[in-house]
């Protein structure tokens, strides 16, 4: 029998796991005596006990059969039908006849999504000592004992009997009440629940919304820079993008807008520059649109994450005629993994929506989503942003400082929140080249190239995150940088 993969667990269920998989992978055959508990604890160093109770639950699960006097043995019939032993019965698949022509998928395919620009990230970016990533989780902010507590409530007969079953194209109401009661409220933002459809992260909102509004012939504006996977999105469906640039007041608007049919926006914290448009050029944009008949999609991704002042009511706040489809998350702020987002829009677009999401997925996880409502009803989900945003700050405030010590002759566009900051590298400095000699250092970093949407960026520009980094590791990432920078040059 092999350890258990995952040394987290318990004593007792790395015992049940060792032996389930030894059971259905064929290593313990039907019918098999297995050691007295005796023999299995001084051969694996535990007490008696801990193996007794694992075999009592194996037993329970009827993994094992206990004979009286005798011991414990294989089930056969939980050994049969599964793991090696079925495998042995079954012929491995023949290679096709020479001659036979494959299948193209390739060719086969409407689109290759494979190929479009994208964010990366490495895989294993935890291991690296100074991860200056975006997006990702830094355990030390996670409120672990919480979020258990919500899981744990979520799992009471009563809260089971609602999540369990398949609820089709509903979402969790105490889920939805929350959204509009205690999230929503604080950006301005007044919806009923008829307003309202929870997603599978913002992202997924996005998608169904090109699916359902974007036609080959549609005209969308996206920001320029901007977020990469909402312009691969939107590109997938329509070849009618139209770039708009950005300057340290978010989106332009201009002329350049009129003939749109979207505009896809994030006013709060603009991806990736992380400015905020402010309250004129907002009401500037709701103006164009109505005069034009456009539809803005405001992503409201990092809405809450501000240092200065109250953060600014969101576009959707100021919208009266429904010219504002508003996209937000709730996972951003507590760990990206949990996967949870919403859309806001008019009643009969939210119909629509939950039609067409019951074709994908029918809805996100019920159980997720009744544990966030708790998180959110205990008051939780405030308590973490007051943690997240107090982190965020000093960590701003260090890198900031670290870079005007160690790299002076980067440039940094000023933001008032958010989990990063965007760095224009000096004339001639490749952000890919930049990237590679950090990560040989320990250093990651996201090069500014993929957020444009012409292939070579007008300059050099990092995305640098400090959600994942500690403060404490800060300046030695950055001294790193700049020694990574100091050797690119020398060697060019």
């Amino acid at each position: 029998m092999q350890r258990s993969s995952r040394p987290n667990l318990s004593l007792q269920s790395q015992i049940r796991e060792m032996m389930v998989g030894a059971i259905l992978d064929g290593q313990l055959p039907p019918g098999a005596p297995l050691p007295s508990s005796r023999e299995l604890a001084e051969h694996l160093g535990v007490a008696r006990n801990t193996v007794v109770l694992a075999y009592q639950q194996l037993a329970e699960e009827q993994y094992l059969l206990s004979r009286q006097r005798s011991g414990h043995f294989v089930n056969p019939e939980m050994a049969r039908g599964n793991g090696a032993a079925a495998r042995r019965e079954v012929a491995p698949p023949q290679r096709p006849p020479a001659g036979d022509r494959p299948v193209d998928w390739s060719g086969r395919m409407r689109l290759h999504p494979g190929g479009q620009r994208s964010i990366t990230k490495p895989a294993d970016w935890q291991r690296y000592p100074y991860p200056f990533l975006y997006g990702q989780l830094d355990p030390s902010l996670f409120p672990t004992a919480d979020w258990r507590e919500v899981c744990m409530k979520s799992l009471n007969v009563t809260d089971i009997r609602e999540w369990a079953p398949d609820r089709i194209t509903l979402d969790d109401d105490s889920l939805v009440q929350q959204i509009r009661t205690r999230v929503l409220p604080r950006r301005g933002v007044w919806a009923s629940s008829d307003e309202v459809i929870v997603t599978v992260g913002a992202q997924h909102a996005v998608y169904m919304l090109a699916d359902l509004l974007v036609r080959e012939t549609t005209r969308v504006a996206i920001e320029d820079p901007g977020y990469p996977d909402a312009r691969n999105i939107f590109g997938s469906r329509t070849p009618h993008i139209v770039p708009l640039p950005v300057d340290g007041e978010g989106l332009v608007v201009d002329d350049r807008l009129r003939g749109c049919d979207y505009v896809y926006a994030t006013p709060s914290h603009q991806c990736p520059t992380g400015v905020t448009m402010p309250l004129a050029r907002r009401e500037a944009l709701l103006a164009l649109a109505n005069e034009s008949d456009l539809v803005i999609i405001e992503d409201d991704f990092e809405s809450e994450n501000r240092f200065n002042g109250d953060p600014i009511p969101a576009l959707k706040s100021l919208d009266h005629n429904d010219r504002v489809i508003y996209v937000g998350s709730l996972s951003k702020s507590l760990a990206p993994g949990l996967r949870l987002g919403y859309i806001v829009a008019p009643p009969a677009l939210i119909a629509e929506l939950r039609a067409l999401r019951r074709l994908m997925l029918r809805h996100p996880p019920a159980f997720t989503q009744r544990a966030f409502a708790l998180f959110l009803s205990l008051g939780h989900y405030d308590a973490q942003l007051r943690r997240l945003a107090l982190a965020q700050r000093e960590r701003s405030a260090v890198l900031l400082e670290a870079l005007a010590r160690h790299l002076p002759q980067c440039r940094v566009t000023p933001t008032s929140g958010g989990g990063s900051l965007w760095v224009r590298l000096p004339d001639g400095v490749s952000a890919t080249a930049l990237t590679e000699a950090a990560m040989a250092r320990g250093v990651l970093l996201e090069p500014g190239d993929v957020f444009f949407a012409c292939d070579t960026a007008p300059a050099g520009h990092l995305r640098l995150g400090y959600q994942a980094i500690e403060a404490r590791h800060i300046e030695a990432g950055v001294r790193e940088l700049a020694a990574a920078l100091q050797d690119l040059r020398a060697a060019s």
